[in-house]
């Protein structure tokens, strides 16, 4: 039996999510994603702008006028949602966490893809592969996955993407759309208590997802459509004026003390992260990986909707 306030929680995801969905992302997400390919459909007669590679030659020499062979795109598509549970989504400075946010995200793919008759499967990794939901369609099979997102609890606290990447690689014979949930830390910038750490000593850390998860990237994005949602907090980006912190990492356990008041400590750590947002760009981008950055405190409705539209756009004129 789920409990009551668990049943509450993800029936509110819904009703948010499945309002966006319908007024708006729903034929978005239709353009954005394209199928497996075209299938015929019917044989028409010709009409003026038809593209004449089109043309069925033996129709049109039977009945003396052109015909042309209609096609339809093979719509049924399978969306793998590639969620990371590791330690550091529990953050968050607001009223939620990235946790829930990862998962609000989630329930919008969800709902679009099922809107659409497309299958939604689910892997929630930390350092290794967690749970794996096999792809289905249906409104309680998306209510199940939305759940096990917000309320699994994990075995381990820290993060291996490549992990998760290749257990994809391992259970889907067929390209799917591949989203990446995640804060991209841990493996990829430096976790919280690591940065206060780096302010304190100046400590040059060097593995970054550049040096660990590029390769791993890369193959995915070529066998399937990937596409990244880095979920963040304002406080991941900037440290807020406190005077002396003491943070620990969610991930490692590690607990330093940080002088939050320095401005000089809180300008060198802005530049660090934003050094290391513009790593994470320049591997997205010659990955050929789309991605999309969401924060805890932002309203994600506009930049989700702006992303499926740029891609709609270059779908159409690609």
């Amino acid at each position: 039996m789920i409990p009551r306030e668990i049943l509450k929680k993800i029936r509110q995801i819904e009703i948010r999510t499945r309002r966006l969905v319908n007024e708006t992302l729903a034929g978005q997400y239709h353009s954005a994603f394209k199928g497996q390919g075209m299938n015929f459909d019917e044989v028409r007669e010709y009409q003026p702008g038809d593209d004449v590679r089109t043309i069925d030659w033996n129709v049109t020499a039977r009945m003396n006028h052109p015909f042309v062979k209609k096609f339809i795109e093979e719509r049924e598509l399978t969306v793998m949602l590639i969620v990371d549970l590791s330690g550091s989504g529990l953050f968050g400075s607001g009223s939620q966490s990235k946790r829930e946010l990862a998962a609000e995200i989630a329930s919008v793919l969800a709902f679009s893809a099922i809107r659409n008759n497309d299958k939604v499967g689910l892997i929630l990794f930390t350092e290794e592969v967690e749970k794996y939901i096999p792809p289905r369609k249906g409104r309680k099979h998306v209510l199940r996955v939305i759940r096990e997102i917000l309320f699994y609890e994990p075995r381990k606290h820290g993060t291996n993407l490549n992990g998760a990447l290749q257990f994809l690689s391992r259970v889907m014979s067929h390209r799917a759309i591949t989203v990446v949930l995640s804060d991209f830390l841990g493996q990829t910038t430096p976790t919280r208590a690591e940065m206060a750490a780096h302010l304190k000593r100046q400590v040059v850390l060097s593995e970054t997802l550049a040096q660990t998860s590029a390769t791993a990237l890369r193959q995915a994005n070529r066998r399937h459509d990937v596409v990244a949602v880095q979920i963040t907090d304002r406080f991941e980006l900037e440290l807020p004026a406190l005077g002396y912190l003491v943070l620990k990492d969610a991930e490692t356990g590690q607990v330093v003390e940080v002088n939050t008041g320095d401005r000089r400590k809180r300008e060198a750590f802005v530049q660090r992260q934003a050094r290391a947002q513009q790593e994470l760009r320049r591997l997205f981008s010659s990955s050929g990986i789309d991605a999309i950055q969401l924060r805890t405190d932002e309203a994600y409705s506009i930049p989700l909707a702006r992303f499926f539209d740029v891609r709609e756009r270059r779908r159409r004129h690609g």
